[in-house]
Formats: structure tokens, C-alpha cells, sequence
């Protein structure tokens, strides 16, 4: 598990990663500024669209990366734009970097970041390269949030336009969003040679220690102390890491013993200890909502969070076609950037120092262009 979900998150963070010059000689496709874009970048990030577009839409696959990859090379420039943009900005992602690592140092169970660099090598992977792509996607997304998305205004009448126009799209059935807090009970241990029963019954002993712990911890609960935090520090559940986030259920989903219990509380409210075949388990039903379309006030962080993405899309664009004005881009013959502007400066190379040209830094790689 620790193998996939650290391979698949490579896979989702992975940008261009710089090549030595020492020992591999690069074929430059496209030099943004003073930094160039090889075909190794352009052919892996072909090659990872194609896997996503696999595992979203087999059906449709080839239809689909087709219609993509046509916008490769614009999604390379793009992230280099930002990251120049980023580096003007003073933006290094240093602290950002160090609780990304964190998070999914603690999502994968791991004691130390040690051990995180451990998993990331036994799989091959270089952790240095992994880090500089999870900055660069720090320092890309900052940058987007700084240059755009706080320009972006979203108003009363807006919000309730799109409430209305989609009402038929938000109905729901009654659902809650439930966190737990498990402290499991222990079987009592199988003398040798003799078979264990089907469903051994519970030691004793190990099951009232186990009431007495969910007892005090729900006591705790009821003093004040955080259900999240008091989840992540005791709960025995799978879920502890997420402070026993179980997500939503819908009626005819839960055992009806639980299912009683929980519908009839309101969000915010937690249950008595409950005994199951797992231990002695505490619910807290953190959301509910009834059947039907929900009010404007429920739906508005919803609504706020569509609407910003339908006005992000077009003003990034927008905005990344006038870095592109700013810049110097030049292309080898063969590649297209979908994301050109007719206002974009090819480079000017020469040996005189132009006025009108801006004087390109030279690289340590070899290459054609």
C-alpha cells in the first residue's frame, strides 16, 4: 500500500526534471526565457497523460489523449512562466515544502522523514526530484492564487443565479458524515492444538478495560477536548490519522442499530459508547443533511468554490498569454504550444549587446533547437 500510494503520488507531481550535462546530451524543443524545455520532459509528460486518461475514461482513452496531448507543450511552458514569475516573486515554498512532506509522511504511517526518503528510494525514485516537483507545484499554485484568483469577485446576484439554475442538479438524499473513535477489544489467545472457534468470545478481562478507556475518552469529549484530536491520539480505527473522518452515508447504509442512532442526532452531537464486534466505538455526526435540495446558505461555499473555478480558468488563460508577451519563447519546428500569442518575442541571440534584445544566459546543456 505504502508502494502505490507513493508511486501514484510521484506520478501526479511529476514536472520536468533537469538532466545532467555530464553525461546525457538533451534535444532542446522549446527555450522559455533562459530555460529550455527537453523532449525527455515533453515525451514523459505525453506518457503520464496517456496512464490518466486509461485509468479515468478506457472507453473513450484514445479519443481522449489525443484531443490532450495536443496541449503538452503548453502545459510545459505554462508551468515555467509560472515558476520565472514565482522566482520574481521571491516565492521558494521552503516552509510549504516541509508540511507537504509531513502530510504524506503521516497519510502513509511513517515515524520520520527518514523513512519517507527510504520508500522513496527503495522505489526507485529520486526524493530529490520528487521534492523539487512537489515545490514547483507549491510555487506554481501560489503564484496562480497571488497573480489571479485574488482578482477574482464573486457577488450576491451571481451566487444566487447559479443556485437557481442548478437546483434540480443539488438534490439530495438525507446523508450524515460521521467521525469515530474505535478502542478495539483483543481475543483471548488459542492454547496450541486446540482450533479456534469461528468467533471467539472476548476476554473478559481486555473487554472491561476496553469500556473503561472508551468511557474516559468520551468523558474527555464531553469536558471540551477536540473529537479530531482525541481520534488521531487514541482511536484504534483505521481512520485515527484523519481524527476518524468516515465520510458520508446514506440511509440503508449503516447497521440499523447505528443507523437509529445517528439519523435521529443533529451535526455536532456524539454518542454514547457503542458496543460492536470491533471493540467499543463513539460517533460523532459531524454534517447532516436532509432529504431534498438544500437551502442557498447550505449550498453557498459549494456554490463559491464552482463559480471561482469557472472564472479561474478563462483569467489564468488570459494571463498566462501576457506572460508569454513578456517573455522570449522560441520553439523547434514540429512542436506547437496551443497557448501561443501572435504578441509573443522569439529570441534574439547575438554577439553584439542589441538594445532590443534581451541577452539569454547560456546553458550547461547541449542541444538543437
Amino acid at each position: 500500500m505504502r508502494k502505490v500510494a507513493f508511486v501514484l503520488l510521484f506520478l501526479a507531481l511529476t514536472c520536468s526534471v533537469t538532466l545532467s550535462a555530464d553525461n546525457i546530451v538533451e534535444e532542446i524543443i522549446a527555450r522559455v526565457n533562459n530555460q529550455i524545455i527537453t523532449r525527455s520532459e515533453y515525451e514523459r509528460e505525453r506518457e503520464q497523460l496517456k496512464q490518466e486518461v486509461q485509468q479515468q475514461d478506457p472507453a473513450n482513452a484514445d479519443k481522449v489523449f489525443v484531443e490532450r496531448q495536443k496541449d503538452v507543450l503548453r502545459g510545459l511552458v505554462d508551468q515555467q512562466l509560472l515558476l520565472d514569475k514565482g522566482k520574481d516573486m521571491g516565492i521558494t515554498a521552503d516552509t510549504e515544502l516541509i508540511k507537504k512532506l509531513d502530510e504524506m509522511r503521516k497519510q502513509m504511517n511513517l515515524d520520520s522523514m527518514e523513512e519517507l526518503e527510504k520508500a522513496a528510494t527503495s522505489q526507485g525514485i529520486s526524493y530529490e526530484d520528487f521534492k523539487q516537483n512537489l515545490r514547483n507545484q507549491i510555487i506554481t499554485q501560489q503564484v496562480i492564487g497571488r497573480e489571479v484568483g485574488q482578482h477574482l469577485s464573486i457577488n450576491k446576484d451571481e451566487l444566487q443565479k447559479f443556485y437557481n439554475d442548478h437546483k434540480s442538479d443539488m438534490e439530495q438524499p438525507e446523508e450524515i458524515k460521521l467521525s469515530e473513535i474505535l478502542v478495539a477489544t483483543k481475543k483471548p489467545a488459542v492454547a496450541a492444538g486446540q482450533k479456534p472457534s469461528a468467533d471467539p468470545p472476548d476476554d473478559p478481562q481486555e473487554l472491561a478495560a476496553a469500556e473503561a478507556k472508551a468511557s474516559d475518552l468520551l468523558a474527555q469529549i464531553r469536558k471540551g477536548a477536540s473529537f479530531d484530536d482525541t481520534a488521531k491520539k487514541s482511536s484504534d480505527g483505521p481512520s485515527a490519522a484523519q481524527g476518524g473522518d468516515l465520510g458520508f452515508f446514506k440511509r440503508g447504509t449503516l447497521a440499523k442499530e447505528l443507523e437509529d442512532k445517528t439519523f435521529a442526532m443533529k451535526a455536532g452531537d456524539v454518542t454514547d459508547v457503542i458496543r460492536t464486534k470491533q471493540g467499543f466505538v463513539i460517533l460523532k455526526v459531524v454534517e447532516h443533511h436532509a432529504a431534498g435540495i438544500p437551502s442557498m446558505k447550505e449550498m453557498e461555499p459549494r456554490i463559491q468554490d464552482a463559480l471561482y473555478m469557472e472564472k479561474l480558468q478563462p483569467a489564468l488563460r488570459a494571463y498566462l498569454t501576457r506572460l508569454r508577451e513578456d517573455a522570449f519563447i522560441d520553439y523547434k519546428p514540429g512542436y506547437v504550444d496551443t497557448g501561443a500569442s501572435p504578441n509573443q518575442t522569439k529570441p534574439v541571440e547575438t554577439a553584439g549587446k542589441e538594445a532590443s534584445a534581451k541577452k539569454l544566459k547560456k546553458k550547461k546543456k547541449l542541444g538543437i533547437i
